[in-house]
């Protein structure tokens, strides 16, 4: 079973940067690709990024492309979220999560483990 754990999150200004990670274990981390979603108050989960097994394939909503990078450490068991130029829509839990599949995918429903989410506070 993985087991994944976010930090990095916090309050930062709009326009400010942070950086998400995750930890990961339990499972050949770089068989499986990974993704970040997230959920505002009062909001359904969106997809925000996601990466392949091998790292050479990202993917990412139109509402955070050129803002967000997302990245991998399969030598740390790591997902990184570069969060750069944020907004306050922005504001929101971050999850992250692992798919049996090695292939970037947007759907929720191809991860089978989500970790227990870091809070991202953006302030204007």
């Amino acid at each position: 079973q993985v087991h994944l754990v976010e930090s990095g999150g916090g309050l930062v200004q709009t326009g400010g940067s942070l950086r998400l990670s995750c930890a990961a274990s339990g499972r050949t981390f770089s068989q499986d690709a990974m993704g970040w979603f997230r959920q505002a108050p009062g909001k359904e989960r969106e997809f925000v990024a996601t990466i392949g097994g091998s790292g050479r394939r990202t993917w990412y909503s139109d509402s955070v492309k050129g803002r967000f990078t997302i990245s991998r450490d399969n030598g740390k068991n790591m997902v990184y979220l570069q969060v750069d130029n944020v907004k306050p829509e922005d504001t929101a839990v971050y999850y992250c999560a692992s798919s049996r599949g090695t292939q970037p995918t947007d759907l929720a429903n191809q991860y089978d483990a989500w970790g227990q989410g870091t809070q991202v506070t953006v302030s204007s």
